[in-house]
């Protein structure tokens, strides 16, 4: 379900925010165009299916990624952390709000 096309779309996205901002932006400011620009490229139409785990790992992964370039760290510990302090949710989390509001609307 998670085609090459949409990680590439992924990836180009956030490589065209890092090549206008660069790194002189705040964090928070890059983080918050991340989120509203980028995770709806990756995440879109994904909220209709039943994901299994590796689906949802290989999302958390690119996502960690992303936050391993950002913040130039390695360790899990500290990804975590920046993720939890500011509010950066994981794909699984993203997409249970979204499934949940998909629903919601059906109705």
């Amino acid at each position: 379900m998670l085609c090459n096309s949409s990680k590439k779309s992924f990836h180009r996205s956030i490589n065209g925010i890092f090549g206008k901002v660069g790194r002189i932006a705040f964090e928070e400011i890059i983080l918050h165009l991340v989120k509203t620009k980028c995770l709806p490229i990756l995440l879109y139409g994904l909220e209709c299916y039943l994901l299994n785990k590796a689906l949802l790992n290989n999302l958390s992964i690119l996502q960690s990624r992303f936050l391993m370039k950002m913040f130039r760290k390695v360790n899990m510990d500290v990804i975590n952390e920046c993720r939890f302090y500011f509010d950066f949710m994981l794909p699984s989390e993203l997409l249970v709000k979204r499934k949940s509001n998909f629903l919601l609307a059906e109705v």
